[in-house]
């Protein structure tokens, strides 16, 4: 496996088993496994946003999870990433090697204080074996929503830049899109 800095990408395939993590409150100088599935898979989100130095990625698929954009954000009908237990499906994301301390960061940034989201243990299949990781779920639902353009080609970017599988591609690139209701994002 390739990995050996966070701008070399290695590629891999994923299985999960769900269970939530509790945060641990000393922060210990450890490496984790963190599954990235919605917009932290661009490189732009994840590192120059929100500043994680990843020291390994690699690409897997989680399965029995399905990707569904029913978290709400606005007012409108824009979702994001989100991760439903579904037996039988399966979503492809973006492993990243992170530091315990930006696995703190990171939950922060997602929103794990407020209960946005929630840690969740995961094994990914990879092209070099299984990995034990740790991804987001929410358990905020609201059917019917569904990503916006700009979210969607977050996405997209990322998922190319990590050489996810063309039929993955494809499968984001299926999605309906939301009408973005904000001003500064009509077509």
């Amino acid at each position: 496996m390739f990995v050996s800095s966070w701008r070399s990408w290695s590629f891999s395939k994923e299985t999960v088993a769900p269970r939530v993590l509790w945060r641990q409150s000393p922060v210990v100088d450890e490496l984790l496994w963190y599954f990235a599935y919605g917009s932290n898979m661009c490189a732009d989100i994840f590192v120059e946003r929100r500043g994680m130095r990843p020291s390994a990625a690699t690409w897997g698929w989680l399965a029995d999870f399905r990707l569904c954009f029913d978290l709400p954000v606005g007012p409108g009908e824009r979702g994001v990433a989100n991760l439903i237990c579904e037996p039988g499906t399966r979503t492809c994301g973006v492993l990243y090697r992170i530091s315990a301390e930006e696995g703190e960061r990171l939950d922060h940034s997602e929103g794990v204080p407020a209960g946005w989201y929630r840690r969740v243990a995961v094994t990914v299949s990879t092209a070099e074996g299984w990995i034990t990781a740790f991804t987001y779920q929410s358990v905020f639902s609201s059917p019917g929503r569904k990503p916006s353009r700009r979210y969607l080609g977050l996405l997209l970017d990322g998922a190319r830049a990590h050489g996810l599988p063309v039929e993955y591609l494809a499968a984001l690139g299926a999605f309906e899109l939301a009408v973005d209701e904000r001003p500064e994002y009509q077509d």
